[in-house]
């Protein structure tokens, strides 16, 4: 199950990077030809705006992901730092609220779904519903990232440490 777990937590880290790197590397490809039109030829793509701003929400959302999978999005060190072995305790409840809030976040926007498939960009056709799924997305895999955070936790916090590693 470990196993499984773990590949899960790296496919998910792989298609955030790819998404990152994908789409990063098409703005900046798509920003830099246009400004170079407008410079040359006075002229510039109609689309060239457009399509970063469908592709920075993905941009965005990889990128929190990524930081939930490395701990960094949300962490509260103050409080659990003083509570010694039950420590893992309330990492792991903590961390099982936070799933439940990011799914929550997942059916809150579900109506939004509804509401932004009738609106189409000006120039490309994209329905706005594509947004909306980004950020449903991008709950979902902080869930799951969060999820398969709580063994790690209750693995690390179960047995007390001194400063330098030795257990008591």
């Amino acid at each position: 199950m470990n196993t499984f777990m773990d590949w899960v937590n790296r496919s998910i880290g792989y298609a955030c990077r790819s998404v990152l790197y994908v789409t990063l590397a098409l703005t900046f490809l798509i920003l830099s030809i246009n400004v170079a039109l407008r410079y040359m030829s006075g002229t510039s793509l109609a689309w060239a705006s457009e399509l970063p701003e469908l592709m920075f929400p993905w941009i965005i959302m990889s990128g929190v992901v990524l930081a939930a999978q490395h701990g960094s999005h949300i962490a509260g060190v103050l409080l659990t730092q003083r509570l010694g072995a039950s420590r893992r305790w309330v990492l792991a409840g903590g961390a099982a609220i936070v799933a439940l809030l990011y799914l929550g976040l997942t059916w809150a926007t579900l109506p939004l779904m509804e509401i932004s498939a009738d609106e189409y960009t000006p120039i490309l056709k994209v329905p706005g519903s594509v947004t909306v799924v980004c950020l449903m997305l991008g709950f979902v895999l902080m869930a799951v990232v969060t999820l398969i955070q709580i063994p790690v936790l209750w693995r690390n916090y179960g047995v007390a440490t001194d400063a330098q590693g030795a257990t008591p």
